[in-house]
């Protein structure tokens, strides 16, 4: 699923060329009026023109990760609800202004840059006298007013209430870690290309180029600072890929026992289902070695589908890259099985909050049991296409139980010629260690995901 890091370095502009804060925070608020509506972050800021889109975007990160707070704030500083425009402004500025330590800008004048972006717009001027007299009292008695909206969990961790009682029940011990985990931002993490270099060499570049970063697993480097990838040394040429620390384990895990080819010369053949935008497809060609796999990768979205050919273009690679439903064998299938099968499954994308903290205010209680229900119906298509003694690797970037381990110990329950072999189980968001995995998982800072890797017991 998504592989990208979400928070964009500031644009470099000098001071004087960059957009007033009082324009910045009238194209936040709009962004973020349309994610209240339904639309998912990364639309909502593709919209905002190409040359404030850093700045806005960083500002509506920040605004979204602190929204719970800025919700209950608000509350408490009008009576009414205002219309879905001024209320997105005037939360803006509260979320971003709430705590000193953490606003990008003194709260002073995030409140008198806020109440001139009221007064320019037509659609918040009728409101600007109201925003003003919200925030000149929540400068007033800021400490007061977070000291009240301290009690309230959904001001406290910045989730909705129902995610949190579920993080509750599936993580008793941990639950806490996770949500203030999900309010940090994520590292800019990179996969070496194992065709090309290793990540030791690669580091040396890195270093050469002023880049600081760190080992992360076998392949990862992670980037003491955000980039844009074209300050990365040979990126337009294949010789890494951003990628999350977690998402890098899907390729090795599948791939380890089953390489080299099969007897004979044969290539393995290799089916990533769900593949887009096709980072996980690059690597297993990658881990691989030429001619070693051979690899069909599926995405429904024909628009998402051209990522996967973008991806596999820049690394010189190849897959046979399909539109097609994998939840429809019949539509696509050859009826020769495949030896390994990576599903990485539709999911709440709950393990990926500090990329995309707009997730938790999109995602609805309900969305779970339906996700899962989805979830089963492509175990239950792809579980026939893989031989006796092949693999299905399935993950979620979830880390919700019913799209993880309660998906999988369904599936083993209704599916007794399958095996389930040691797998790193829930990993939680920064941090490697878990109950039911393996004992030797790396620690590191990642994403929330959770792996089963199963075997199909020979006849």
């Amino acid at each position: 699923m998504a592989e990208l890091p979400s928070d964009l370095p500031s644009s470099g502009a000098p001071p004087s060329l960059q957009p007033p804060l009082w324009r910045q925070l009238q194209l936040t608020a709009v962004a973020l009026a349309s994610i209240r509506a339904g639309t998912s972050g990364s639309v909502a800021f593709e919209a905002v023109e190409p040359a404030l889109r850093p700045g806005v975007q960083a500002l509506g990160f920040q605004v979204l990760r602190w929204l719970g707070r800025a919700e209950a704030l608000r509350r408490h500083l009008a009576k009414r609800t205002p219309p879905p425009l001024p209320d997105a402004l005037l939360c803006t500025a509260l979320a971003l202004a709430w705590d000193s330590e953490r606003a990008p800008y003194e709260p002073f004048t995030l409140v008198d840059q806020a109440v001139e972006a009221a007064k320019r717009n037509p659609a918040t001027r009728a409101q600007a006298s109201f925003i003003n007299a919200c925030l000149r009292r929540f400068l007033r008695e800021r400490d007061e007013l977070v000291a009240v909206t301290d009690s309230e969990p959904v001001a406290q961790w910045n989730h909705p209430r129902w995610w949190i009682e579920r993080l509750k029940r599936d993580h008793p011990r941990e639950w806490q870690r996770v949500l203030a985990a999900d309010n940090a931002q994520a590292p800019m993490t990179l996969r070496v290309n194992a065709r090309k270099s290793t990540a030791a060499s690669y580091l040396v570049e890195l270093e050469a180029a002023g880049l600081s970063a760190i080992r992360v697993g076998p392949s990862g480097l992670q980037l003491a600072r955000a980039r844009p990838v074209q300050q990365l040394p040979g990126f337009a040429e294949g010789a890494c890929s951003v990628q999350d620390a977690a998402a890098q384990m899907a390729a090795p895990l599948l791939l380890d026992g089953l390489l080299p080819a099969t007897p004979g010369g044969a290539p393995l053949r290799v089916l990533d289902a769900c593949a887009a935008p096709g980072g996980k497809t690059a690597h297993l060609l990658e881990l691989a070695g030429p001619d070693a796999i051979d690899v069909t990768a599926l995405e429904v979205d024909a628009v998402r589908s051209r990522r996967i050919d973008e991806t596999l273009s820049r690394i010189g690679l190849k897959a046979r890259v399909l539109v097609a439903d994998a939840a429809r064998p019949a539509d696509w299938w050859d009826r020769k099985p495949f030896d390994a099968i990576l599903l990485d499954a539709p999911c709440t994308a709950s393990g990926i909050v500090r990329r995309h903290p707009d997730v938790r205010w999109l995602r609805r209680e309900s969305d779970t049991a339906q996700l899962a229900v989805q979830q089963a119906a492509l175990l239950a298509a792809l579980w026939p296409l893989v031989r006796p003694g092949g693999r299905l690797l399935y993950c979620t970037c979830s880390v919700f139980r019913e799209e993880g381990s309660q998906q999988i110990d369904a599936f083993l329950v209704h599916n007794t010629d399958a095996r389930l072999l040691p797998s790193p189980g829930h990993l939680l968001p920064q941090s490697g260690s878990n109950a039911r995995g393996v004992p030797d998982n790396p620690s590191g800072d990642h994403d929330g995901f959770f792996y089963a890797l199963l075997e199909k017991r020979p006849h």
